[in-house]
């Protein structure tokens, strides 16, 4: 009971910074550009109660501790934004979209620099930070790579819809509504199937990883925690 107490108490924060963080990036990018929807919601607080979804802030994250998955990451509510207050709606939303992956990789390169740190705390508080800041680094490279897949209604959806031709765009966003669902297909239900004939198989995981590890590597470097 120890063990998953501590592990909760080392995933509770990097996680909700993640997510939060996450969100109000959007926020803030939207309203730099014109469009104050989020503030007026009250959407460019660091209060996570603000942010938090149930399913994807609470249960899904919840669940893919329990079973051990490799990776935890989820989502938040939607910053709500008007495009019609943006000067170029299609070039502003794929800003504003592009803001919350960059909110979490900068996280991440934070993190790495917080680790030279650790020498001057003493066991066992600098045992705690570092698993602290080893899940904020995981954590959020994950929700940055996986945001970032070009489907929306994922951050990287809307990257794409806001670069691409027209002719390309417009049935890319027509995807939007059935975008989730086909996601946590992926994520949940093909898995499953794929354990029922013995096969440890994730199509999303298989994707992520080795971008995630890339970038892991290049932050590594840029921190100073090269070889």
């Amino acid at each position: 009971m120890m063990s998953v107490l501590y592990t909760v108490s080392t995933w509770i924060l990097p996680a909700l910074l993640a997510i939060t963080l996450h969100e109000a990036a959007h926020g803030f990018v939207a309203w730099r550009l014109g469009d104050d929807t989020a503030q007026r919601a009250g959407r460019l607080s660091l209060n996570p109660l603000r942010h938090v979804d149930p399913m994807g802030t609470v249960v899904l994250p919840a669940m893919l501790l329990l079973v051990k998955a490799p990776f935890l990451f989820g989502w938040a509510k939607p910053v709500p934004v008007d495009m019609r207050n943006l000067p170029s709606p299609r070039r502003d939303m794929a800003l504003v979209a592009a803001a919350g992956p960059g909110s979490n990789l900068l996280q991440a390169y934070i993190a790495l620099l917080l680790f030279h740190l650790l020498p001057l705390l003493g066991d066992p508080v600098g045992g705690w930070v570092a698993d602290n800041l080893e899940n904020a680094l995981q954590i959020n490279l994950v929700l940055c790579v996986f945001n970032m897949i070009p489907v929306p209604p994922l951050d990287g959806g809307r990257v794409a819809v806001g670069l691409l031709p027209l002719a390309l765009a417009r049935p890319l966003a027509r995807l939007e509504r059935y975008g989730m669902v086909m996601l946590l297909i992926l994520l949940l239900a093909v898995p499953w199937v794929a354990s029922q004939f013995g096969i440890d198989w994730n199509p999303l995981f298989a994707l992520i990883t080795p971008i995630v590890n890339g970038l892991a590597g290049i932050l590594l470097a840029l921190s100073g925690h090269g070889g």
